[in-house]
């Protein structure tokens, strides 16, 4: 390519310049016209004998000086276009020379092609994120059917919000290589955040038959169970979520997702502290299994707030426990979050502050 580029610049340059002579002769045969002319309108008498013989000395004068600087022009004209064409051929040349040069010592000719999957791969440090989606692109646009490519591609598209090609690289992975649970959620996730958090039926479907693949996915039962709500089935919603959240271990994300569903939906449990009579049975146990005990119960505490945070009664509660505990850096987190929750010039964040305050937890100035 490099060759033919260089070829196309340097043949117009290496022909022949049209000759500056050809040009004078034309020039010296129409003053000659001009003098038979002059002849033929003095034989007429179209033309006195004085003026006759003035057009003829200023034709004769443009013809001297036709020959004089023709001769001229045209040396010093050859010579310059002659160095002209040598300095660009030099040059043109030069380009290709010198880049196949540097290619040959720092280039990778020999390197073999890798892999959609393998370039993707590689660390982030050594390319961005766009240069690895466009360079993925750019493969995918010349071989539409490398499936692994496209399954490849869709959670990054997901990633950088780009939720109608994540559909479409979802879709495409499924046709090539076949349906999944993951590529089934994930086509009815892109497709739902494509809609603005509208579960359409092709979004359904799509978390339908991720069902079928995993009958467990908590990501299509989630998302199912809040088309239910979006229907107007809110009870049979929350009895999905909930069910979910019986389900799933305690550190699962899904169940935080569901807890907080729920809470939404108006059906959280409330939170409370531990209560007189679990605290008169905790007397009665060993330090130890009692401070297990009563660590658990403010442990619940804290995380249904988390789930249902506009609970001011619960706020006090867990303030208060983790002053009985004598743990003052978490009573102070815990008001600090409640503030948060409420609105620092809130009523309720100033009844907060009074609370803890009255209950021995010194301010911070």
């Amino acid at each position: 390519m490099t060759l033919g580029a260089s070829l196309a610049v340097l043949l117009p340059l290496a022909a022949r310049p049209k000759s500056a002579t050809a040009d004078s002769a034309h020039d010296l045969e129409v003053y000659r016209d001009q003098l038979s002319e002059l002849d033929r309108d003095l034989a007429r008498g179209l033309i006195q004998p004085t003026e006759a013989e003035q057009a003829r000395a200023e034709i004769g004068r443009r013809i001297l000086r036709l020959g004089d600087g023709g001769k001229d022009e045209g040396n010093a004209g050859g010579a310059s276009s002659s160095t002209l064409r040598l300095v660009s051929i030099i040059a043109v040349l030069a380009v290709p020379l010198i880049s196949w040069g540097v290619y040959a010592r720092l280039g990778s000719p020999d390197l073999p092609s890798q892999p959609l999957a393998e370039r993707l791969a590689k660390n982030p440090a050594d390319s961005t994120v766009d240069e690895l989606v466009a360079r993925a692109e750019a493969h995918l646009a010349a071989n539409p059917s490398d499936g692994r490519g496209w399954d490849v591609l869709a959670p990054i598209y997901m990633r950088m919000q780009r939720f109608a090609d994540a559909a479409r690289a979802y879709d495409n992975a499924i046709k090539l290589l076949g349906p999944n649970a993951a590529r089934q959620e994930g086509l009815g996730e892109a497709m739902v955040n494509a809609s603005g958090g509208k579960i359409e039926a092709q979004a359904r479907a799509a978390f339908d038959a991720a069902l079928k693949q995993d009958p467990a996915s908590p990501k299509a039962r989630f998302f199912l169970a809040m088309a239910s709500a979006q229907d107007g089935r809110v009870d049979e919603a929350v009895a999905a979520w909930t069910r979910m959240r019986e389900d799933l271990p305690e550190d699962s994300p899904w169940r935080a997702a569901a807890e907080q569903a729920i809470a939404q939906a108006g059906q959280a449990p409330v939170a409370r502290a531990p209560s007189e009579e679990e605290m008169e049975a905790a007397a009665s146990m060993s330090s130890e299994d009692r401070a297990g005990m009563i660590a658990g119960m403010v442990e619940r505490l804290d995380e249904r707030l988390r789930q249902n945070p506009k609970d001011e009664e619960g706020w006090k509660q867990l303030i208060r426990s983790h002053l009985v505990l004598g743990d003052e850096t978490k009573a102070r987190d815990a008001l600090s979050r409640a503030i948060s929750v409420f609105g620092a010039n809130s009523e309720q964040a100033r009844t907060l502050i009074a609370f803890a305050s009255s209950n021995g937890l010194k301010m911070m100035e």
